[in-house]
């Protein structure tokens, strides 16, 4: 693999554990797999989204944080590699469309201090997919306090990303389309996301768009 350490991100349901441990395994790397289930405001946010919005990013921020910081601190994780399925920016992004704009001024404020401690990868995957094909996905794997999510809900989200990768400079960036990619169901398709990472080099993919 051409990277040493690789974020895999994309909206709710696109796939990113999934592709991030298939990745991981068949390159033996280090996997970073963000700790979701540990963060108690998560269901409560989704049952009421205005009084929970700031604890759960909060929690969220810490937790990624810590979690980063105490793996990515270890540089010998890097001789075989690191994958994971986020990367710390996506703080700010979900804080940007569930905070009113007081608590997101706090809240960048301390997203900026930490962020700055942390290493930026190698290259940044978004995976892509059209809302309705997102909520397909969160009804499938039927967690519970996820089936209140609505396609307007995620278009935000996915709008959010869409922008920030617009104005991203720092880290290369490759966009994979899933609405024509099924890295899961068809070996074929994750094979061509695989030779990807095996041929190109990080200072040439500069915001792909693969389908």
């Amino acid at each position: 693999m051409e990277y040493n350490y690789i974020a895999i991100e994309g909206c709710i349901g696109a796939g990113k554990t999934t592709l991030a441990e298939k990745l991981s395994a068949d390159f033996n790397t280090e996997l970073i797999l963000e700790r979701f289930e540990d963060n108690c405001f998560l269901p409560k946010f989704y049952k009421d989204p205005e009084h929970y919005a700031f604890p759960v990013e909060m929690s969220f921020l810490t937790d990624r944080y810590q979690q980063l910081k105490t793996l990515l601190s270890k540089r010998d994780l890097f001789h075989n590699g690191v994958i994971a399925d986020y990367f710390i920016d996506k703080c700010a992004i979900f804080a940007k469309k569930n905070l009113n704009s007081d608590e997101y001024s706090l809240f960048f404020k301390v997203y900026e201090i930490i962020a700055t401690y942390l290493p930026k990868p190698d290259l940044l995957i978004y995976l892509y997919n059209n809302p309705e094909n997102l909520l397909k996905n969160i009804q499938k794997r039927g967690r519970p306090y996820e089936q209140t999510i609505t396609e307007e809900y995620l278009n935000s989200i996915q709008s959010g990303y869409l922008h920030f990768l617009k104005h991203h400079q720092n880290t290369p960036v490759l966009i994979l389309d899933t609405g024509n990619l099924d890295f899961v169901e068809y070996q074929r398709d994750y094979e061509r996301i695989r030779e990807l990472l095996t041929i190109s080099h990080p200072v040439e993919v500069k915001n792909i768009i693969f389908s």
